[in-house]
C-alpha cells in the first residue's frame, strides 16, 4: 500500500443524517471493502439493529466495545479509501485517504481544501491531515499532535 494523506473532520453530534450523506457522497456502496457497512448502517443510520448487528460492530473496536470508539475503513468513490470513526464522546469523524506516493505538497494542498469542504458539508468545527493519520476514536486522540501535519478549526 503506497503512503496516504489521511485526513478527517470532527462532527460533535452523530446523526443519522450526516453519517448517511456520507457515505452516500463518498462509499462506494457497491465494493465498500468491509461487509460490517451493511450492520453499520442499520445501527446508525436505520437505527434498526439487531444484536448480531450489535455483534458485528464491535468487531471493530479495538476493546470489542462500541462505545470505546471504533473505525470502519471503506472502499471511497473518487479517493483511496473513506474512513468512519465512532468516539468514545459519540461524536464522528469523518475521513477520507489521499494517495500519496511521492510526498507531493500538491497532495496535502488538495487535503487542505477537502477538509474545508468537508467541514462546510457536515458542519464539522475542525479537521486535521497527516501522512499515514489514524482515526482519532475520543477527543484526547484528536487532540493529540504527533502525527498531524495540518490542522483547520478548534473543538470547543
Amino acid at each position: 500500500m503506497p503512503p496516504c494523506v489521511d485526513l478527517y473532520v470532527w462532527v460533535p453530534v452523530c446523526e443519522p443524517q450526516t453519517l448517511n450523506g456520507f457515505i452516500d457522497r463518498f462509499v462506494d456502496v457497491t465494493e465498500p471493502g468491509d461487509e460490517r457497512l451493511s450492520a453499520f448502517v442499520r445501527a446508525y443510520i436505520a437505527q434498526d439493529a439487531d444484536q448480531a448487528d450489535w455483534a458485528v460492530i464491535a468487531e471493530l473496536s479495538p476493546n470489542g466495545e462500541p462505545a470505546d470508539g471504533f473505525s470502519l475503513y471503506l472502499n471511497a468513490v473518487e479517493h483511496y479509501g473513506a474512513i468512519i470513526t465512532i468516539t468514545q464522546e459519540g461524536a464522528a469523524v469523518l475521513g477520507l485517504s489521499l494517495d500519496d506516493p511521492d510526498a507531493s505538497p500538491e497532495v496535502m494542498r488538495v487535503a487542505e481544501a477537502l477538509l474545508n469542504q468537508l467541514r462546510t458539508e457536515f458542519a464539522a468545527p475542525a479537521g486535521c491531515a497527516g501522512t499515514e493519520l489514524p482515526p482519532a476514536r475520543s477527543r484526547q486522540e484528536w487532540d493529540d499532535d504527533a502525527l498531524v501535519q495540518l490542522r483547520v478549526g478548534t473543538l470547543t
